[in-house]
């Protein structure tokens, strides 16, 4: 497997730099806790956002760092939780008087992560709350969590809350408006390869060139099943129906639907599936007002893609719709 990568154990701290000197004026990169915050933070007047999670999601987290999104993340390595020292290290850098949201993906490490340096920051005085991400429908649990999965339904959380914050919104409102895009939102994605992570010279597990993981994790954490390759319309069509059924979502419901690439899946397949997934939507009467098509939370060079649904109503619709500033154009 080829890939650009030195020493692999400097791969995620060359990629932060990068990304801090492709983007001088906006960011700032502090390399001893993995911490990319945005060059104003803190600011009295907002609420500061924080994620975390493992490396290896890009765009998700670090690349949206930005005014309406997030005003720090401090990733771990590649599929590994941040250390607490980060996280806490990162809530005292930005807090502001307003108070620090945290956002996490529900994985164990990071849910231990990022409960220690709540508690360590509340004994210094700093305002935290903690709020859990679990969109993924595929399985009840797996290796890495305790409950449903945050895959990248997280998006939507990011830029309500973002949004909210950048409007003056106080701590409460922010878990608040997390809580209730975090409830109608459901994902479910599937694999047509596996991954390579930079220290590894082979695919992080085995796929027959035949098969597919229906259900897989972004950490490639096994599905509801494996089954033979099929045409894109059936492999679509059970993705959508899995996420429709589940929260569930019905005839006259509004909704942003976005499809999300894995890492290794060319942006015009992600658009043919669109297509489907739109089409299937609109035969269940279930009317599609945002789309979102490209790569929002990948698992490295995975070949694959996840269908996200969120149910709208006037206030997501309309913190979806607010502007933000991040170095990756994905919305």
């Amino acid at each position: 497997m080829k890939k650009f990568v030195n020493d692999p154990k400097d791969y995620v701290s060359e990629m932060l730099e990068g990304l801090a000197l492709a983007n001088p004026d906006t960011l700032t990169y502090v390399p001893e806790y993995n911490l990319i915050m945005r060059a104003d933070a803190p600011q009295d007047g907002k609420v500061s956002i924080v994620q975390g999670s493992g490396s290896g999601h890009e765009p998700a987290h670090v690349m949206s760092v930005g005014k309406g999104m997030l005003d720090a993340a401090c990733p771990g390595d590649v599929f590994s939780a941040p250390p607490t020292d980060y996280v806490y290290e990162t809530v005292k850098r930005v807090a502001s008087p307003k108070g620090v949201l945290l956002l996490v993906n529900n994985y164990t490490g990071d849910r231990m992560a990022f409960e220690m340096a709540e508690e360590l920051s509340q004994a210094e005085g700093v305002t935290v709350r903690t709020l859990f991400i679990d969109d993924d429908v595929a399985v009840q649990d797996s290796t890495y969590t305790v409950g449903r999965r945050g895959v990248a339904g997280n998006f939507f959380v990011m830029k309500a809350v973002g949004a909210a914050a950048e409007r003056g919104a106080d701590l409460d409102e922010l878990y608040r408006i997390g809580e209730k895009v975090n409830a109608v939102t459901r994902t479910m994605g599937m694999a047509l390869t596996a991954c390579t992570p930079p220290a590894k010279s082979s695919p992080l597990f085995d796929l027959p060139d035949d098969s597919v993981e229906m259900g897989v994790g972004i950490h490639g954490e096994p599905g509801r099943k494996r089954e033979k390759l099929q045409p894109a319309d059936a492999m679509v069509g059970e993705l959508v129906s899995a996420v429709v059924e589940d929260l569930p979502f019905v005839s006259g419901d509004s909704v942003a639907l976005m499809v999300n690439g894995l890492g290794g899946t060319p942006i015009g397949e992600l658009y043919l599936v669109y297509g489907r997934a739109h089409r299937q939507l609109t035969a269940l009467g279930i009317e599609i007002k945002r789309s979102y098509v490209g790569e929002y939370c990948t698992s490295l060079d995975m070949a694959g893609a996840s269908v996200t649904l969120v149910r709208l109503d006037d206030e997501i619709t309309e913190l979806l719709a607010d502007p933000a500033d991040i170095p990756i154009r994905v919305f």
